[in-house]
C-alpha cells in the first residue's frame, strides 16, 4: 500500500512556498479537502481557505472534522447539528485550534495536489449552495450574508 502511494504521489508538484510542509500535515489537510469539496473544482479554493485560517491562527471550523468526531461504524459522516460543536474531541475543529491529530479520510490525488498547491485567495469562509456551487467570503459578515442568500 505504501509503495503504491509513493508511486502515485511522486509526481505531485509542490508549490515552492509549501515545500516546507511535511507530508503528514499535507495529508491531514488533503483529507479535509476531500470531505469538504463539492467536486474537484472546489479543492484548491478550500485548500487556500484552510491555509489562510491556519496562518491567521483561526479555528478551522470544518464540518467534515466534526462529522469524523461524531461518526461511528456504519455512519462515519452523520449530519452536523449545532449541539455537535460542543463535542469534546481533538477532531472538533470548532472547539480546538489547528489540524486534527490524524487524517479524517483517505484523500485522492487531486485533494493531495490541492493541499500542496492552494489557490491564492483572501477568503476565510465558504459554503456550498443547494446546487453544489461554492461561495466564499473574506469576512464573517459576508459569510453570514451568503448563508442568508444561499441556504
Amino acid at each position: 500500500m505504501l509503495s503504491e502511494y509513493k508511486k502515485q504521489t511522486k509526481d505531485i508538484i509542490k508549490n515552492k512556498s509549501t515545500k516546507i510542509i511535511n507530508e503528514d500535515t499535507a495529508l491531514k489537510i488533503a483529507s479535509i479537502i476531500q470531505r469538504e469539496a463539492g467536486g474537484k473544482n472546489d479543492m484548491k479554493l478550500i485548500s487556500g481557505i484552510i491555509w489562510n485560517r491556519l496562518f491567521k491562527g483561526m479555528k478551522l471550523q470544518m464540518d467534515a472534522t466534526l462529522q469524523y468526531a461524531k461518526g461511528s461504524e456504519g455512519n462515519w459522516w452523520p449530519q452536523v447539528l449545532p449541539a455537535d460543536k460542543k463535542i469534546d474531541s481533538l477532531y472538533n475543529t470548532y472547539m480546538y485550534f489547528s489540524l486534527p491529530p490524524t487524517a479524517i479520510a483517505n484523500p485522492g490525488l487531486l485533494a493531495i495536489q490541492a493541499a500542496y498547491n492552494p489557490q491564492k485567495t483572501s477568503c476565510l469562509y465558504y459554503l456550498h449552495d443547494k446546487k453544489g456551487n461554492i461561495h466564499c467570503s473574506t469576512t464573517y459578515e459576508g459569510h453570514k450574508a451568503n448563508i442568508e442568500k444561499y441556504n
